[in-house]
């Protein structure tokens, strides 16, 4: 399967700022391109790219006062199958777990485990372990959240997310990866292209998508409990501890963001 991707972000700027860009996709999907990602920056500006501490591609430029222009229009190879499912994948002892790991054990920004960890076993600790528990957590997350693009807040974290019962794609995860680490599951926070690939089309412009990937059986599964399907044609871009780790733009200075367009769909 041949998957369009691209996007068509611009902002306005007061003052010559600084900027750090995660719109690449991630190294493990490079070799799938069918042609070059060759993102345009207009005006024309020197980036200069390297890997964060998660292996995640960044871009950093120093862009003048006006208006600054990111763009991708490129194609990808998918094998066109919905996300894995391994029902037999292990949890593993925490004693056990591989050192880089642990980090995705821990409290971050948007995820208070230490704040959320008595609710959580109170809720999960009599499910069984390892891939039936991350779905049930999945279930309960995608019944008890309520979606809603008006609800989204920026601070919001996992905490208030379970309080307020309400959010957007982000608090679903920040939700779900809280409840795992609580319970000794490895999760982090992914970012990336997920088209109406095998599903009926949203009612609402394309955007980058969020999901989670939990460690269990010496690897990482993808799981999302927003949609709460395995779905189809999932282009990773960045992961993290949660969002504050893969924020698509960081800018060092005032910013308005005045278009943004994503594309992602299926080549016929």
């Amino acid at each position: 399967m041949l998957i369009r991707i691209g996007y068509d972000i611009s902002f306005e700027l007061g003052n010559s700022t600084p900027l750090v860009v995660m719109l690449y996709l991630h190294p493990s999907r490079r070799d799938d391109l069918e042609s070059p990602e060759e993102i345009k920056v207009e005006p024309n500006l020197p980036v200069h790219t390297y890997l964060d501490g998660f292996g995640n591609v960044c871009g950093r430029l120093l862009a003048p006062p006006g208006t600054v222009r990111f763009s991708l229009d490129t194609r990808i190879r998918d094998n066109g199958e919905p996300d894995p499912e391994v029902p037999e994948a292990i949890q593993h002892n925490v004693e056990d777990l591989p050192d880089e790991t642990l980090r995705f054990l821990l409290p971050s920004r948007y995820c208070e485990v230490d704040k959320l960890n008595d609710e959580a076993w109170r809720l999960f600790g009599s499910t069984r372990p390892g891939w039936s528990r991350v779905q049930t957590i999945c279930d309960w997350v995608h019944e008890h959240i309520t979606f809603g693009y008006h609800f989204a807040d920026s601070q919001k974290s996992a905490l208030e997310v379970y309080r307020d019962g309400k959010g957007v794609c982000r608090d679903f995860m920040h939700l779900a990866v809280t409840f795992c680490r609580c319970l000794n599951i490895p999760a982090r926070y992914v970012t990336g292209y997920l088209g109406d690939i095998g599903v009926p089309p949203a009612p609402y412009p394309m955007d980058f998508s969020a999901w989670f990937e939990v460690f269990l059986g010496d690897k990482w599964h993808a799981f999302d409990a927003r949609h709460n399907q395995r779905r189809i044609g999932r282009i990773l871009m960045a992961v993290g501890r949660d969002a504050a780790d893969v924020a698509l733009t960081t800018n060092f200075g005032s910013a308005k963001l005045i278009k943004f367009e994503v594309v992602t769909e299926e080549v016929k």
